[in-house]
């Protein structure tokens, strides 16, 4: 080995724990730009006067991008350079934030929001390649349980910083939090930060990518405009027609490819497919039941966003006390009951959410997020195991990359499928009452709640108090239907889990023991985004450093 070789990889090694803080740094964009929005999405409603599906479609478009390139950016980094696509993930997802500052319109916020999902995608697989690239194999784990926390931690302090500016600024104000982050991690990521690339480069899979996009992207159109549209109009039917009809080519796509984006032949072990399944629902239940909750502290009953975040936040000690738990029972009493158990948790809590009207004490809400959170944290680990336990150890990456993207899946569709639940109870019951408002009176509070809300605050006292309250009323009646439907669909999720879920899913990432599947819930619990796995198991060969490559990655 030559000397300059070997002066670079001992100035590596030298540099390891910094290069970890700046990719620590730049993960925050991605944890940030996700749960800085939650809180936000009543005040876009009254600022940008947004109808419910495109504050759907403003939460739903970062998830569905995010989730559908997740695969395709990995490969990009491999093949061209980590740092490179790193680099170009942060300088998106500046261009992007900024543009969102400034929007003026709902559809370019929505648009600014998609480009910031494709710019997640490319931060988020760089980070853990390159970790896993600069620490040898004896410190990985100590490298990524502090990516974990770092990142979890302080990913939970966006909807704080958000209800804080909405207070005292413009609703483009929360979008303007990631430019210093993204400022230092930029110039830090220069100097600090090694350029590497698989030696193999593995091939794209640019036309699986595309499929899984528009496939996913007309289900979640279809479901989101349905209560404008009507579920048995031509535009609904056309949408759900060709989202079948390309999900299907999708399949066949990546049957007939050799390095498929997706490996089908996964989902014939049962533990993949039902893994996949499961968490997709839980991501579905809590952010659908988050979007909804969210509008309702604020709209119904009158707090403010950083109140709102405030009480939002007991969500991450239910799961950090709960999740350590998960590895010790599921070896007890099988992961197959653990899930399950969690499911029935979920389905409690949802159905709990039934007894909501417009003076119900935060402390009822608080204690129906007990069984909701609970469930979510007993049913992460077992589930991320089942699916990385099914894929073989040199396909880790594809494992992981599943997981992530199932959980960005069931987070797009649970806007998508209870929100238009509730939404569509809105929209049939609000009709009654608009009917002797004018055409442009009665189209704002039809479109949203807080456009009802904006609507009786110009109406004289009698009648502005009776369709305010009503309209309450009808959102609180969308809610009760929503998280029925959701309850329901938890049920029979764990029937199917305690089926064909196995009861021993291997000691995969979080489930390696309770301190690694504390640190998971930590980071989808305070972040609000979901963490991904080390691409190694144990067992496999380590890694080699590559500090340098041949202008990949510049």
């Amino acid at each position: 080995m030559s000397e300059s070789v070997e002066s670079d990889i001992e100035r590596l090694h030298d540099r390891r724990w910094w290069t970890l803080a700046v990719l620590c740094m730049s993960l925050l964009i991605v944890f940030v730009g996700n749960s800085s929005l939650n809180v936000t999405i009543p005040t876009l409603s009254r600022e940008l006067h947004a109808t419910e599906s495109q504050l759907q479609w403003v939460v739903a478009s970062y998830s569905l991008v995010f989730a559908g390139l997740l695969f395709s950016t990995g490969a990009l980094g491999d093949r061209f350079g980590r740092k490179g696509t790193l680099q170009i993930g942060l300088v998106l997802f500046l261009v992007a934030a900024a543009l969102a500052s400034a929007s003026s319109t709902m559809w370019e916020l929505i648009g600014c929001r998609a480009v910031m999902g494709a710019a997640a995608a490319l931060i988020m697989p760089s980070t853990l390649s390159i970790i896993i690239n600069v620490f040898p194999p004896h410190e990985r784990p100590k490298a990524i349980a502090i990516w974990a926390s770092i990142t979890g931690a302080a990913g939970g302090f966006g909807p704080l910083i958000s209800g804080w500016l909405l207070g005292h600024f413009w609703y483009g104000s929360v979008f303007l939090v990631n430019v210093p982050i993204i400022a230092v991690a930029l110039i830090a990521g220069w100097f600090l930060v090694p350029k590497s690339r698989d030696p193999e480069q593995g091939k794209l899979d640019p036309v699986g990518a595309l499929l899984s996009i528009v496939g996913i992207s007309s289900l979640v159109y279809a479901l989101i405009e349905a209560p404008d549209s009507g579920w048995g109009s031509t535009t609904t039917l056309t949408a759900f027609a060709v989202a079948a009809v390309v999900l299907a080519l999708f399949v066949l796509w990546e049957l007939r490819v050799d390095e498929p984006m997706l490996d089908m032949h996964f989902f014939r072990n049962g533990a993949f497919s039902t893994g996949t399944a499961g968490m997709i629902l839980v991501f579905l239940a809590m952010y659908g039941v988050m979007f909804l909750i969210t509008q309702y502290f604020q709209l119904i009953l009158g707090y403010s966003p950083l109140s709102t975040s405030l009480r939002m936040l007991p969500m991450a000690p239910i799961m950090i006390v709960v999740a350590p738990l998960t590895p010790r029972l599921s070896k007890s009493f099988g992961a197959h009951r653990v899930v399950a158990a969690g499911m029935i948790l979920i389905s409690v809590g949802m159905l709990m959410f039934r007894a909501l009207d417009l003076h119900t004490d935060y402390w009822y809400v608080l204690l129906s997020l007990f069984p909701l959170v609970g469930g979510i944290a007993l049913t992460m680990s077992p589930m991320t195991a089942a699916i990385m336990s099914a894929v073989p150890a040199r396909r880790a990456g594809a494992g992981s990359a599943m997981n992530d993207a199932s959980r960005e899946l069931g987070a797009a569709l649970g806007v998508a499928v209870l929100g238009s639940v509730a939404a569509s109870h809105y929209a049939n019951g609000v009709d009654s009452l608009v009917q002797g408002l004018s055409g442009a009176q009665r189209s704002v509070a039809e479109s949203s709640l807080a456009g009802a809300l904006d609507v009786a605050g110009h109406l004289p006292t009698a009648a502005g108090q009776a369709l305010s309250t009503g309209a309450q009323e009808v959102f609180v009646g969308g809610i009760h239907l929503a998280v029925t439907v959701g309850a329901i669909l938890a049920a029979v999720a764990a029937a199917i889990v305690l089926k064909y879920l196995p009861r021993n899913v291997g000691d995969e990432g979080a489930m390696h023991g309770a301190v690694e599947s504390m640190e998971e819930a930590a980071e989808l619990g305070l972040g609000g985004t979901p963490p991904i796995f080390p691409d190694d198991r144990p067992g496999d060969a380590p890694d080699e450093t590559v500090p340098v490559d041949s202008g990949a990655g510049r």
